[in-house]
């Protein structure tokens, strides 16, 4: 009698959402799924977007997680089947290592039956990326507030979305790596900068769970890593100073270069405002997610 298959299916995310650097995130509605089931030898194949790029290795990332969290555990990481199929632009800022971290950590407690919850999860996918604020997200969906406590152990509150907003994603026709994005940012921040964000990002996160459109696009508003981007992003700048009537703001996606659109529902033509500075700079662009993940990763 052939294996059962698993399936376990984790959303992109969007980090940072403006002022709220390493600690704000949402869940997008892409999604990368894995179904995986045991086999004699291990076996990977990949399709969907950017397949050419995802390793069919034992080097694939989805694998070595797992294999690590059974490591950790004292356990040896059986062989399986492992089919991918992806939904989520590779190096656009749009979560996709943490998504295959979290489906690598939930594909090891399933098939070692370590009987771990979401939290568990978590908190090792969030030790494995370094920071938790992607992960938080795929692992619980909607808008997530997350930090790492003076344990070293993930924390992460989940909200929902005010119903009269809406969320969409404009992909670049570039790609920029994290760590490139990351290079550009200072090690420390002046105390006026630092106030400066705390008071966005907790406006942010009132605004978009009231409704108060009135604090749009302040609330938006980011003096710690976006102004140091400018230059590895074209248009970035100019994007942060859109205006019109349904737009609420944009932001960078986590490191970038995509862009996460904010605006009032039944105003989706918006997006095409972003395209518009993207072309202005010599770039093709496309609006790839229309909403957010009300969930985190699923098992079946």
């Amino acid at each position: 009698m052939p294996e059962t298959v698993r399936r376990v299916r984790v959303p992109a995310s969007s980090a940072n959402l403006g002022p709220g650097f390493d600690a704000l995130g949402l869940g997008l509605d892409l999604y990368l799924e894995c179904r995986f089931r045991p086999a004699e030898a291990l076996t990977i194949h990949a399709s969907g977007r950017d397949a050419a790029l995802i390793s069919t290795g034992s080097d694939n990332l989805i694998w070595q997680t797992a294999e690590g969290v059974a490591a950790k555990e004292g356990r040896t990481m059986p062989a399986i089947d492992l089919e991918i199929i992806n939904d989520i632009p590779l190096g656009k800022g749009l979560g996709s290592s943490a998504a295959a971290l979290t489906a690598g950590v939930v594909i090891a407690n399933e098939t070692l039956g370590l009987g771990w919850d979401e939290l568990r999860v978590l908190d090792e996918a969030a030790r494995l990326e370094g920071h938790p604020d992607n992960v938080a997200a795929a692992v619980l969906g909607s808008i997530v507030a997350s930090a790492v406590d003076s344990e070293g152990k993930a924390q992460a509150i989940r909200m929902d979305l005010n119903p009269r907003y809406g969320v969409a994603v404009v992909v670049p026709d570039f790609v920029l790596s994290t760590s490139k994005a990351r290079e550009v940012l200072p090690q420390t921040y002046s105390r006026a900068d630092a106030v400066f964000n705390i008071q966005r990002s907790t406006l942010l996160i009132v605004a978009l769970a009231t409704g108060t459109t009135s604090a749009f696009p302040t609330a938006l508003e980011d003096r710690m890593h976006q102004p140091y981007r400018f230059p590895l992003v074209p248009g970035l700048e100019e994007v942060g100073r859109l205006r019109a009537p349904g737009l609420l703001g944009c932001a960078l996606s986590g490191a970038g270069p995509s862009i996460l659109v904010f605006h009032e529902k039944g105003h989706e033509e918006v997006c095409q405002l972003v395209r518009d500075v993207f072309k202005k700079h010599g770039r093709d662009s496309e609006i790839v997610c229309k909403g957010i993940s009300k969930n985190g990763f699923t098992v079946e």
